[in-house]
Protein backbone atom coordinates (compact mmCIF):
# COMPACT_ATOMS: atom_id res chain seq x y z
CA UNK A 1 0.00 0.00 0.00
CA UNK A 2 1.57 3.36 -1.01
CA UNK A 3 2.66 5.65 1.80
CA UNK A 4 0.62 8.82 2.30
CA UNK A 5 2.72 12.03 2.22
CA UNK A 6 1.51 12.78 5.74
CA UNK A 7 2.89 9.41 6.89
CA UNK A 8 6.41 10.39 5.78
CA UNK A 9 8.99 11.21 8.50
CA UNK A 10 8.25 14.67 9.84
CA UNK A 11 11.06 17.13 10.67
CA UNK A 12 11.28 17.88 14.38
CA UNK A 13 14.01 20.54 14.23
CA UNK A 14 14.24 23.99 12.71
CA UNK A 15 16.52 26.97 12.10
CA UNK A 16 15.23 30.53 12.41
CA UNK A 17 17.27 33.24 10.69
CA UNK A 18 17.08 36.29 12.95
CA UNK A 19 20.30 38.21 12.34
CA UNK A 20 19.18 41.02 10.01
CA UNK A 21 19.44 44.74 10.82
CA UNK A 22 15.73 45.44 10.21
CA UNK A 23 16.53 48.98 9.02
CA UNK A 24 13.21 49.37 7.19
CA UNK A 25 11.35 48.72 10.44
CA UNK A 26 12.90 51.59 12.38
CA UNK A 27 12.29 53.04 14.92
CA UNK A 28 10.97 49.69 16.22
CA UNK A 29 14.37 48.06 15.63
CA UNK A 30 16.48 50.80 17.23
CA UNK A 31 16.64 48.86 20.49
CA UNK A 32 15.75 45.30 19.44
CA UNK A 33 16.23 42.88 16.55
CA UNK A 34 13.38 42.63 14.09
CA UNK A 35 12.09 39.25 15.37
CA UNK A 36 11.65 40.87 18.80
CA UNK A 37 9.21 43.49 17.48
CA UNK A 38 5.76 42.82 18.94
CA UNK A 39 2.73 42.22 16.77
CA UNK A 40 0.26 44.93 17.91
CA UNK A 41 -2.63 43.53 19.89
CA UNK A 42 -0.81 40.36 20.93
CA UNK A 43 1.92 41.49 23.31
CA UNK A 44 4.12 38.78 21.77
CA UNK A 45 7.14 39.34 19.51
CA UNK A 46 7.31 37.85 16.02
CA UNK A 47 9.76 35.18 17.23
CA UNK A 48 7.29 34.10 19.92
CA UNK A 49 4.56 33.50 17.35
CA UNK A 50 7.02 31.52 15.22
CA UNK A 51 8.13 29.28 18.07
CA UNK A 52 4.51 28.55 19.01
CA UNK A 53 3.69 27.67 15.41
CA UNK A 54 6.73 25.42 15.04
CA UNK A 55 5.88 23.59 18.25
CA UNK A 56 2.29 23.08 17.10
CA UNK A 57 3.69 21.53 13.91
CA UNK A 58 5.75 18.95 15.79
CA UNK A 59 9.10 20.76 16.13
CA UNK A 60 10.88 19.98 19.39
CA UNK A 61 14.22 21.77 18.82
CA UNK A 62 15.02 25.12 17.22
CA UNK A 63 18.26 26.99 16.60
CA UNK A 64 18.05 30.76 16.20
CA UNK A 65 20.78 32.47 14.20
CA UNK A 66 21.25 35.85 15.90
CA UNK A 67 23.06 39.02 14.88
CA UNK A 68 21.87 42.60 15.42
CA UNK A 69 21.22 43.19 19.14
CA UNK A 70 21.42 39.45 19.77
CA UNK A 71 21.54 39.97 23.54
CA UNK A 72 17.97 41.36 23.56
CA UNK A 73 16.64 38.21 21.92
CA UNK A 74 18.72 35.96 24.15
CA UNK A 75 17.49 37.73 27.28
CA UNK A 76 13.87 37.25 26.18
CA UNK A 77 14.48 33.56 25.48
CA UNK A 78 15.98 33.12 28.94
CA UNK A 79 12.78 34.30 30.65
CA UNK A 80 10.04 33.26 28.21
CA UNK A 81 7.88 30.16 28.72
CA UNK A 82 8.95 28.36 25.54
CA UNK A 83 7.01 25.46 23.95
CA UNK A 84 10.18 23.73 22.66
CA UNK A 85 13.94 23.60 23.20
CA UNK A 86 15.74 26.62 21.76
CA UNK A 87 19.42 27.39 21.28
CA UNK A 88 21.15 30.37 19.66
CA UNK A 89 24.23 30.86 17.51
CA UNK A 90 26.04 34.04 16.47
CA UNK A 91 28.20 34.09 13.35
CA UNK A 92 31.85 34.92 14.16
CA UNK A 93 31.87 37.05 10.99
CA UNK A 94 29.33 37.81 8.25
CA UNK A 95 28.87 34.61 6.22
CA UNK A 96 26.03 35.62 3.89
CA UNK A 97 22.60 34.03 3.84
CA UNK A 98 23.76 30.61 2.70
CA UNK A 99 26.81 30.53 4.94
CA UNK A 100 24.76 31.70 7.90
CA UNK A 101 22.17 29.00 7.28
CA UNK A 102 24.88 26.33 7.14
CA UNK A 103 26.54 27.65 10.32
CA UNK A 104 23.23 27.52 12.21
CA UNK A 105 22.33 24.08 10.84
CA UNK A 106 25.56 22.70 12.33
CA UNK A 107 24.00 23.30 15.77
CA UNK A 108 20.90 21.20 15.09
CA UNK A 109 20.75 18.17 17.40
CA UNK A 110 20.05 15.53 14.73
CA UNK A 111 22.34 15.99 11.75
CA UNK A 112 21.00 12.93 9.93
CA UNK A 113 17.37 14.13 9.91
CA UNK A 114 15.47 16.67 7.78
CA UNK A 115 14.85 20.17 9.09
CA UNK A 116 12.74 23.28 8.61
CA UNK A 117 14.03 26.82 8.25
CA UNK A 118 12.25 30.15 8.34
CA UNK A 119 13.14 33.80 8.11
CA UNK A 120 12.77 35.58 11.43
CA UNK A 121 10.36 38.23 10.12
CA UNK A 122 7.58 35.92 8.89
CA UNK A 123 4.20 35.71 10.63
CA UNK A 124 2.25 32.80 9.22
CA UNK A 125 0.06 29.81 9.93
CA UNK A 126 -0.18 26.84 7.58
CA UNK A 127 0.48 23.10 7.87
CA UNK A 128 4.20 22.36 7.90
CA UNK A 129 3.26 18.69 8.04
CA UNK A 130 1.57 19.01 4.65
CA UNK A 131 4.59 20.85 3.31
CA UNK A 132 6.92 18.12 4.56
CA UNK A 133 4.72 15.50 2.91
CA UNK A 134 4.80 17.45 -0.36
CA UNK A 135 8.59 17.65 -0.07
CA UNK A 136 8.96 13.92 0.56
CA UNK A 137 6.56 12.95 -2.22
CA UNK A 138 8.69 14.85 -4.76
CA UNK A 139 11.98 13.42 -3.48
CA UNK A 140 13.29 16.99 -3.16
CA UNK A 141 16.44 18.06 -1.37
CA UNK A 142 14.87 21.44 -0.64
CA UNK A 143 11.32 22.78 -0.75
CA UNK A 144 10.33 26.41 -0.37
CA UNK A 145 6.89 27.69 0.54
CA UNK A 146 5.29 29.94 -2.09
CA UNK A 147 2.99 32.84 -1.24
CA UNK A 148 0.91 35.21 -3.36
CA UNK A 149 0.79 38.42 -1.30
CA UNK A 150 -1.59 41.19 -2.26
CA UNK A 151 0.03 43.88 -4.37
CA UNK A 152 0.20 47.37 -2.80
CA UNK A 153 -1.53 48.94 -5.80
CA UNK A 154 -4.69 48.34 -7.77
CA UNK A 155 -4.96 46.62 -11.14
CA UNK A 156 -6.96 47.33 -14.27
CA UNK A 157 -8.69 44.49 -16.12
CA UNK A 158 -9.17 44.97 -19.86
CA UNK A 159 -10.63 42.85 -22.65
CA UNK A 160 -8.71 41.77 -25.76
CA UNK A 161 -9.79 44.92 -27.57
CA UNK A 162 -8.48 47.24 -24.84
CA UNK A 163 -11.75 48.21 -23.17
CA UNK A 164 -11.52 48.54 -19.39
CA UNK A 165 -13.74 45.97 -17.72
CA UNK A 166 -12.98 46.45 -14.05
CA UNK A 167 -10.73 47.96 -11.38
CA UNK A 168 -9.31 45.50 -8.84
CA UNK A 169 -8.09 46.83 -5.51
CA UNK A 170 -4.89 45.18 -4.17
CA UNK A 171 -5.13 41.91 -6.14
CA UNK A 172 -2.97 38.90 -5.28
CA UNK A 173 0.39 38.81 -7.03
CA UNK A 174 0.13 37.00 -10.40
CA UNK A 175 3.39 35.20 -9.57
CA UNK A 176 4.24 33.21 -6.43
CA UNK A 177 7.10 34.50 -4.30
CA UNK A 178 9.52 32.77 -1.95
CA UNK A 179 7.67 32.90 1.38
CA UNK A 180 10.80 32.41 3.51
CA UNK A 181 9.80 29.01 4.92
CA UNK A 182 11.66 25.83 3.90
CA UNK A 183 11.95 22.07 4.32
CA UNK A 184 15.44 20.64 3.81
CA UNK A 185 16.64 17.05 3.56
CA UNK A 186 19.51 16.15 5.89
CA UNK A 187 21.95 15.96 2.97
CA UNK A 188 21.04 19.49 1.83
CA UNK A 189 23.22 21.02 4.55
CA UNK A 190 26.51 20.01 2.96
CA UNK A 191 25.42 21.63 -0.34
CA UNK A 192 25.21 25.08 1.26
CA UNK A 193 28.14 27.45 0.70
CA UNK A 194 30.43 28.16 3.63
CA UNK A 195 30.12 31.81 2.66
CA UNK A 196 27.73 33.51 0.27
CA UNK A 197 24.11 33.30 -0.89
CA UNK A 198 22.49 29.89 -1.40
CA UNK A 199 19.75 31.44 -3.52
CA UNK A 200 22.39 32.31 -6.14
CA UNK A 201 24.29 29.02 -5.89
CA UNK A 202 22.65 26.01 -4.24
CA UNK A 203 19.04 26.68 -5.23
CA UNK A 204 19.73 27.21 -8.98
CA UNK A 205 21.81 24.03 -9.02
CA UNK A 206 19.04 22.01 -7.39
CA UNK A 207 16.47 23.52 -9.76
CA UNK A 208 18.51 22.32 -12.76
CA UNK A 209 18.64 18.85 -11.20
CA UNK A 210 14.87 18.88 -10.45
CA UNK A 211 15.56 18.48 -6.72
CA UNK A 212 14.04 21.85 -5.68
CA UNK A 213 10.28 21.99 -5.06
CA UNK A 214 7.82 24.82 -4.44
CA UNK A 215 4.90 24.28 -2.05
CA UNK A 216 1.98 26.71 -2.60
CA UNK A 217 0.70 27.95 0.76
CA UNK A 218 -2.97 26.86 0.75
CA UNK A 219 -5.56 29.47 -0.12
CA UNK A 220 -6.98 31.00 3.03
CA UNK A 221 -3.86 30.34 5.12
CA UNK A 222 -2.27 33.40 6.71
CA UNK A 223 1.13 34.71 5.64
CA UNK A 224 2.80 38.09 6.03
CA UNK A 225 6.40 39.29 6.01
CA UNK A 226 6.95 42.04 8.60
CA UNK A 227 9.35 44.36 6.76
CA UNK A 228 8.00 47.85 7.49
CA UNK A 229 5.88 49.77 9.99
CA UNK A 230 3.02 49.52 7.49
CA UNK A 231 3.26 45.73 7.66
CA UNK A 232 2.84 45.89 11.44
CA UNK A 233 -0.24 48.09 11.03
CA UNK A 234 -1.72 45.73 8.43
CA UNK A 235 -0.97 42.70 10.61
CA UNK A 236 -2.78 44.31 13.56
CA UNK A 237 -5.75 45.13 11.33
CA UNK A 238 -5.89 41.58 9.99
CA UNK A 239 -5.64 40.19 13.50
CA UNK A 240 -8.56 42.37 14.63
CA UNK A 241 -10.60 41.00 11.72
CA UNK A 242 -9.74 37.46 12.78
Amino acid sequence: MPQSPLDAPQPTQAVILAGGQGSRLRPYTDDRPKPMVEIPGTGVPIIGHQLTWLAQEGVTDAVISCGHLAEVLQEWLATADLPLRVGTVIEPEPLGRGGGLKYAAAALPRQDEPWYATNGDIWTRFSLREMAGFHDERDALATLALARPRMPWGAVDTDDFGHVRDFIEAPPSPYPINAGVYVFAAEFTKLLPDRGDHERTTFPRLAREHRLAGFPIPQGAYWRAIDTAKDLTEAARELARG
